[in-house]
């Protein structure tokens, strides 16, 4: 299969600090972040590279020759002119295998490319995008997407966005099919998002790949320095979902947002004081941060799949807004017992997701490569610290002093591991551990 790397950028924005050397050439801890790519490609069988060169093209292609050094083989296109971001693609067309990647070089990742390419072909898909969550939404391009992962709508930086959205940023790297190279735009340079992946939006042959693994554009001395951190850290490698994660799992109401009983409309959610910044704290961890809740609503028929996604949008837009954000989110919808008007029958079952039962950690431990023995279940109730023991996990639990002695949230009945008064007081315990 094919790897397109794109190499060509001037990289204005971070030259301050490195004036006389091609971006993709910046070396962190002393290699070329270009030749970590290649690498970390190579290991994983990716070893027929194109890479599109331009400025300072004589350095980058005297450094990295035909590639034999690096174990793979490399071609060259030099764009003479500017061709924007996606022209040489057309260009190369007649070199490229049927699907192929196409990726930044001053992008720093560690990903399982292998998943990637797989979940691609399994949705027959023209194009699919690792998209992830980030600490600034509010100023990124956001995705939307159905159930099935397909695009709906794509949001530029630029464009009116629903008041309340779900964190998801294209990431800059992708599995495309050359079918999409089909006549060229009528324009000197080709924007590869806005002329040919965004107009592919509600086709249902455009999907997202969600991925919690490293992504993160290096182009500012501000993310240089941040990304030299987390090399250092070992954070960027640790991510790779060949490698087991380590989670927070995370109860909804009365963890993150104000207990209002059952929550039953958007305006309703109202974050805790210090959970966003406790949600931040997992961010900068080695920890993923993953909400699982149960929301028998549905079940009950008080609240539809839209209107609770639209509550979660809300979640997510305010944690965006304090520059933290979760890695997955998961929900029951299930409640075993009937005799509510306007309930929803194939819902009243007893499942293997409610809590306690622990489904929904188990399905996200599957599908994140999560090692439960080293993660942990915060929570307010009996119920979610059992569905963290039975899950295998270490237990935290928020006791709030001020709920009346009857309540759920006063009833220990069920030790947790650690205790305190609030989210942020819980992960800053589990951080000394």
């Amino acid at each position: 299969m094919k790897t397109v790397i794109m190499a060509g950028g001037a990289g204005t924005r971070i030259s301050s600090i490195f004036p006389d050397i091609p971006k993709p050439l910046i070396p962190i801890e002393g290699v070329p972040v270009l030749e970590r790519e290649i690498s970390s490609l190579a290991g994983q069988g990716f070893c027929d590279i194109i890479l599109t060169v331009s400025h300072m093209a004589d350095k980058l292609i005297g450094h990295f020759g035909d590639g034999k050094r690096l174990g793979v083989n490399i071609d060259y296109f030099v764009e003479k002119t500017p061709l924007g971001n996606a022209g040489a693609l057309y260009e190369l067309k007649e070199k490229l295998s049927d699907d192929f990647l196409l990726l930044n070089a001053d992008t720093v990742f560690d990903v399982d490319f292998n998943r990637f390419v797989e979940y691609h072909r399994s949705k027959g898909a023209l194009a699919t995008l690792l998209t992830h969550p980030n600490d600034h939404p509010y100023d990124s391009g956001l995705i939307v997407a159905d159930e099935n992962m397909s695009v709906t709508d794509w949001y530029t930086k630029e464009d009116v966005r629903p008041r309340y959205y779900k964190n998801r940023v294209n990431a800059g790297l992708h599995v495309l099919s050359k079918e999409l190279l089909g006549t060229r735009p009528d324009t000197a340079k080709v924007d590869l998002d806005r002329q040919i992946l965004r107009p592919l939006a509600g086709s249902g042959r455009i999907f997202c790949y969600d991925s919690p693994e490293y992504v993160k554009d290096m182009g500012t001395p501000q993310r240089f320095e941040s990304v030299c951190k987390d090399f250092a850290s070992g954070k960027v490698a640790a991510r790779n979902l060949k490698n087991k994660q380590k989670a927070i799992f995370l109860d909804r109401d009365g963890t993150i947002n104000r207990e209002v009983g059952f929550l039953r409309s958007v305006e309703e959610l109202e974050l805790l004081p210090r959970s966003a910044q406790a949600v931040k704290l997992i961010n900068d961890s080695g920890y993923l941060a993953i909400v699982v809740t149960n929301q028998p609503v549905i079940a009950r028929g008080e609240v539809t799949e839209p209107e609770l996604n639209e509550i979660h949008n809300r979640m997510e837009t305010l944690l965006g807004e304090n520059a933290a954000y979760i890695d997955r989110l998961y929900y029951c919808p299930h409640h075993p017992d009937s005799g509510f008007e306007g309930e929803v029958p194939s819902l009243k079952i007893k499942c293997s997701c409610r809590k306690p039962a622990p489904g929904m950690l188990l399905k996200a431990a599957d599908e994140l490569n999560i090692d439960l023995a080293g993660s942990w279940m915060i929570g307010d109730r009996n119920t979610d610290i059992l569905a963290g023991i039975n899950a295998g996990t270490k237990t935290a639990r928020i006791v709030d002093d001020t709920a009346p002695e009857d309540s759920e949230r006063r009833l220990i009945d069920t030790p947790a591991d650690i205790t305190g008064s609030d989210l942020y007081d819980v992960i800053t315990q589990i951080m000394r551990k």
